[in-house]
């Protein structure tokens, strides 16, 4: 026997449970205008590449697994500071830019949110210092001079 299905239905998972009498869950994508999203009873979660901009002004756009920022895309907070490159977990790792408010950049590789391996920061004069980055530190740095 068929149910009746509201067009008018707000819940896309829950109209589907009802208009079918499925007691198992379903397994669904869902295409918003900010993204790729799959739904499995009634649970989203993104996926593939979309946008997402938090209540607090934190704004990602890039690639998502499993509804964390996974993969490469840019991140802009509402400081100004914007790391664009890789992420895994939710976290920067992989090679990327992070960009501070006040303009100077690190270009280079992160691991789990951290700077870590040879990479370069550029100042706000424009002069760009090369070497090991070691979390907050980066001993040894040198001065990069353009010949």
């Amino acid at each position: 026997m068929y149910q009746t299905c509201s067009q008018m239905e707000t819940n896309m998972v829950s109209a589907l449970y009802r208009c079918t009498g499925l007691s198992s869950p379903i397994s669904s994508s869902l295409l918003f205008t900010e993204g790729l999203y799959t739904s499995t009873s009634g649970v989203r979660m993104r996926t593939g590449t979309g946008k997402h901009t938090s209540a607090s002004g934190i704004i990602y756009n890039g690639d998502w697994h499993e509804d964390k920022m996974h993969g490469r895309g840019t991140l802009h907070h509402p400081s100004g500071a914007v790391y664009e490159g890789e992420f895994q977990d939710n976290m920067y790792h992989g090679t990327g830019v992070y960009t501070f408010p006040d303009g100077t950049t690190y270009t280079g590789p992160f691991h789990k949110n951290k700077l870590e391996g040879e990479g370069a920061f550029t100042d706000t004069q424009g002069l760009v210092w090369v070497g090991g980055f070691q979390g907050k530190s980066a001993p040894g740095l040198k001065l990069q001079h353009k010949i």
